[in-house]
């Protein structure tokens, strides 16, 4: 199991991003959260390493009206997260 902590940047405020993330995570299976933090995204996801690579392609593109400037992302030591959640 893999776990990534993200941080995106950009116009990612008020535009739904953080149910964009929710959704593509639940749909590929990968547990974790995302939250606001006032200037950027952040998130975290745990799961199989290629479902991880695909989300982190996802975020660079975000919904619609995003402009995504940056995505970077470290790795953890996993957590053992349980399902995923919009931290508010």
């Amino acid at each position: 199991m893999k776990r990534v902590h993200v941080f995106i940047t950009g116009n990612v405020q008020g535009i739904f991003f953080r149910a964009f993330v929710s959704r593509n995570a639940h749909d590929l299976e990968l547990k974790g959260w995302v939250k606001n933090t006032g200037e950027q995204v952040e998130a975290v996801f745990e799961g199989d390493e290629d479902k991880i690579k695909e989300m982190l392609e996802l975020c660079h593109k975000g919904p619609a009206g995003a402009k995504v400037a940056g995505v970077e992302f470290k790795e953890e030591p996993s957590k053992k997260e349980t399902g995923f959640r919009i931290i508010y």
